[in-house]
């Protein structure tokens, strides 16, 4: 008995995982398409006290964020954090809360960047790429969303989380909960993440554009720029390797060297410090100071580590930051904003976006 020559696998053949061959009884299945989903830290759906203490119940009960054992930590958090910090949380979304949408700024901004990139991409994918965005906390959720994408035929999801340095507290915790909404499909997605673009020629072109565009428009030229970068436990870097503030110092020496520019004229400062112990060093709000104290009496701040302004930006940069450098004798702020949906920013995004698509289109 002679052996069988092997036959070329058909994959055109008739199977129930087509639509077009299903059987009549067969449920329903859509179009195979691939999910690009981008993901930010989250908003409060209101400005009201129980809408914020949701949120920021979620937002801190978050391990990656505060790592404190739950024992000692919740009793803090539900008995005296979460009575007080709700009210004046929501004063602070109140100054900047987007009325005519009924919205935070970063919901907005949030949209606008999923309509640019969606049009970015549909000359070159059509309608095989879905374009969603979801909060790590808050709504959309994490979970609602990738349902979504599977329920309409999503077998591969491209996970994008907008930070363009890496930390546990930001892009991990985000990752983390994708996973777990992944770990409640039956039919799971073929799945990827986007990798940090703190060093993308593309995304330090954006941001110089940026400054350059800013200082151009200046009445004063700045003396210094700051780049102000979210602040995290100096533990985090110490015991736990987390690379967030090498990957800051790079995003400031990578826009430098764009510029042009020489160490006295821009420098890197960590916001938002949180609770009784160190975090990275030195802190904004403390700097600004500084600045203006030795003669630096115009200055700029940047936030290279925020994919679109929020809370942090807008209120604390542009309001409690501010108000400490003018405190200090400073003359002149000028804030620049975050890239938000700039069509040079836009471009670095969709630039990711394409990498990591390569291999599935």
């Amino acid at each position: 008995m002679g052996l069988m020559k092997p036959s070329r696998l058909n994959t055109n053949a008739p199977d129930a995982t087509c639509p077009m061959h299903a059987p009549k009884d067969h449920p329903k299945v859509p179009k195979e398409k691939i999910g690009v989903l981008l993901a930010n830290l989250g908003t409060p759906d209101n400005t009201d006290y129980w809408s914020m203490r949701r949120y920021l119940s979620e937002f801190l009960s978050d391990k990656r964020v505060i790592d404190y054992p739950w024992w000692k930590w919740q009793p803090i958090l539900q008995g005296i954090v979460l009575t007080f910090r709700p009210s004046k949380s929501g004063a602070a979304y109140k100054s900047i809360w987007n009325n005519e949408a009924d919205e935070s700024p970063l919901m907005t901004i949030t949209k606008e960047q999923v309509t640019a990139i969606k049009a970015a991409l549909e000359p070159e994918y059509g309608d095989r790429i879905m374009v969603d965005f979801c909060m790590r906390y808050g709504n959309p959720s994490t979970k609602s969303k990738v349902e979504k994408l599977v329920s309409e035929g999503c077998t591969k999801i491209l996970f994008f989380p907008l930070y363009p340095q890496y930390a546990g507290a930001t892009t991990a915790t985000a990752n983390d909960q994708f996973f777990r909404a992944l770990m409640e499909e039956n039919w799971q997605p073929a799945s990827r993440t986007v990798a940090p673009y703190f060093d993308d020629p593309a995304y330090i072109e954006a941001l110089a554009t940026s400054v350059e565009r800013a200082y151009a428009a200046s009445e004063r030229k700045p003396d210094i720029l700051i780049c102000s970068y979210h602040g995290l436990p100096e533990r985090y870097l110490k015991e736990g390797g987390d690379p967030y503030h090498c990957q800051c110092q790079k995003t400031t020496r990578l826009l430098k060297e764009r510029l042009g520019w020489d160490d006295t004229q821009i420098m890197t400062t960590f916001q938002s410090k949180f609770g009784p112990e160190e975090w990275l060093q030195p802190y904004t709000v403390e700097e600004v100071a500084r600045q203006a104290e030795k003669g630096n009496k115009s200055i700029a701040v940047c936030a290279p580590a925020f994919s679109a302004d929020c809370i942090e930006t807008l209120e604390e940069i542009n309001e409690e930051i501010k108000e400490s450098f003018e405190h200090a004798g400073g003359e002149a702020f000028h804030y620049i904003p975050c890239l938000n949906a700039d069509s040079l920013h836009i471009e670095a995004l969709v630039g990711q976006i394409r990498k990591n698509l390569a291999g599935w289109v």
